[in-house]
């Protein structure tokens, strides 16, 4: 990943930019004393792999550092969402800690429904050129998936997966992981 540019001559560490970048980039969201990490909880709940969690975590700080520094209002891709709503629950660390790292309160406001909605496709697509702006690459397309994906209609649910099973359509790897996690949950039961 390319660092934030910097003008020929800049003194980096004097950049309030970088500092900004290098102290989000390397806040520590993971509680070292914590039995089960923020990242092992979310790559649990959302169902993914503990580097797809890391990834997503990375990109969360990328988001976080954007709404930071545009002038615009920004919008998530439902990954960075999901870390976003979990880091929002450890609610010390949120908003002492990390609101301390940004400098700046940063609220999520979700959706209300209706005509508004139009305006987070614009917002999401604006977020998506200042990545390229700031980090000087496209965010990757597995964690920023293209606007007709991100705005899809989604119905999401909490679902207890040990009385519910949870088949993905198409995807076999993962109906394999729903049930394997399935069989491991019903073997520490008995």
């Amino acid at each position: 990943m390319q660092e934030i540019p910097i003008v020929a001559g800049t003194d980096v560490s004097a950049t309030p930019l970088c500092v900004l970048w290098h102290n989000i980039k390397y806040y520590q969201i993971d509680d070292p004393d914590s039995k089960q990490k923020f990242s092992d909880r979310l790559a649990k709940e959302n169902l993914w792999s503990k580097k797809y969690a890391m990834k997503a975590i990375e990109e969360y700080k990328k988001f976080m550092f954007l709404a930071v520094v545009s002038r615009d209002p920004v919008t998530p891709s439902l990954e960075i969402d999901e870390v976003w709503h979990l880091h929002m629950l450890y609610t010390r660390d949120y908003w002492v800690r990390f609101v301390r790292t940004l400098g700046k309160e940063v609220h999520h406001g979700p959706a209300r429904g209706g005509k508004e909605d139009e305006k987070f496709i614009d917002w999401y697509k604006t977020t998506k050129d200042r990545y390229f702006m700031y980090f000087s690459e496209e965010p990757p397309e597995d964690i920023w998936p293209p606007s007709n994906i991100r705005f899809r209609h989604v119905h999401f649910a909490r679902v207890d997966l040990l009385t519910h099973w949870i088949i993905p359509s198409g995807d076999w790897k993962g109906l394999f992981k729903c049930f394997w996690q399935f069989i491991k949950a019903k073997i520490k039961s008995l």
